[in-house]
């Protein structure tokens, strides 16, 4: 597939900042094999390790990425302490936190979201604000949801457990009941509402009332940091890169490799995944602004596990901060490849 002169412009930037980070890796001449397992099917809000691998942005510093997409049917968080793959892209911190517990020897190394797409929607015209959801006598959320964010609503909000109901990924329930709210993903429920029932739900982004988790997580396990740091820093390096070319430069390639390892993927589906990541910041916004995509800070890690420890998730003496570390990130790459203000 041919790149355009501004995505091959971009791809030239990207190889010299790459190279720049990781020249030990680059300059060895033979391409380190990795395995990148991702924990949904390919979708857009994947759209930046796709774009790294097709415009060579991983292969500059010397690695080569196969994504392995997940799915219904799959468990790659399972296959990364037992080493069948390299990388795992993780949900939010609640999982690495959980790793912690459980003693699985793993690590987040980046944060490709700074903003969680958790949300919650409701029908406009009845519960036009945040406060006012907690009014509803219907609120569809699954299970995980009901064990995770959603007691941080009841402790943070004063949700209660009594308007919960079991939601099944079928908007239907909502869409009949106008009291109602139902959990979603900000790339995708709201569009299946518009498309099923013909309005626009408003939508309440969780991130943005201090459900302050990262999200979409770069992990990997502890030996290979301490054992090939380059080929993680080339990882995370890439993938930062990568995730400024999708979002802002030519995508063309990285969407037909989505659509090739998901087929049911159609283009108005990741048009609108893009315009939304974009639009609420979900990648590129916060503290990445600065120190570039994929940052993170010890203030935030530590202001989110005390709500979750307020929350009853995690006891407050759990050492949190064997759960990541901030080695791999904050150094601005790909910063020269985000458009001017």
């Amino acid at each position: 597939m041919t790149l355009s002169s501004t995505a091959r412009r971009a791809v030239a930037a990207s190889t010299l900042a790459l190279l720049a980070a990781a020249p030990a890796l680059a300059q060895s001449g033979d391409l380190r094999e990795v395995r990148f397992g991702t924990n949904w099917v390919a979708q857009a809000e994947h759209g930046g390790y796709y774009q790294a691998v097709a415009d060579g942005t991983y292969e500059a510093c010397g690695l080569s990425v196969e994504i392995v997409p997940g799915g219904p049917q799959a468990n790659n968080r399972m296959l990364l302490p037992v080493g069948r793959i390299d990388f795992y892209m993780g949900g939010n911190m609640i999982q690495a936190f959980s790793a912690i517990q459980e003693e699985i020897p793993t690590l987040v190394v980046a944060a490709s979201f700074q903003k969680e797409p958790q949300i919650l929607m409701s029908h406009p015209g009845v519960h036009d604000t945040f406060e006012s959801l907690k009014n509803s006598q219907s609120i569809y959320v699954g299970r995980e949801g009901q064990a995770t964010f959603y007691q941080w609503l009841v402790t943070e909000y004063g949700f209660t457990e009594e308007q919960v109901k079991p939601y099944t990924f079928n908007p239907a329930p909502f869409i009949a009941d106008t009291d109602a709210v139902q959990q979603g993903y900000l790339t995708s429920e709201p569009l299946a509402v518009e498309r099923e029932a013909g309005f626009t739900p408003n939508v309440f982004l969780l991130a943005d009332f201090g459900f302050d988790t990262y999200s979409t997580t770069i992990e990997t396990r502890r030996e290979l940091v301490e054992q090939e740091p380059e080929v993680v820093q080339c990882f995370v390096d890439g993938s930062a890169i990568g995730w400024y070319n999708y979002l802002y430069g030519d995508n063309a390639a990285a969407n037909e490799m989505i659509k090739a390892d998901n087929p049911e993927m159609t283009d108005d589906q990741i048009a609108y995944s893009i315009e939304k990541m974009k639009e609420y910041g979900i990648v590129d916004s916060g503290d990445a602004l600065e120190l570039g995509i994929g940052a993170m800070t010890d203030a935030r890690m530590e202001s989110f596990f005390g709500k979750m420890v307020e929350a009853g998730l995690f006891p407050a003496d759990l050492d949190y901060e064997q759960s990541y570390t901030l080695d791999f990130v904050n150094k601005g790459v790909g910063l020269e490849l985000r458009p001017a203000q």
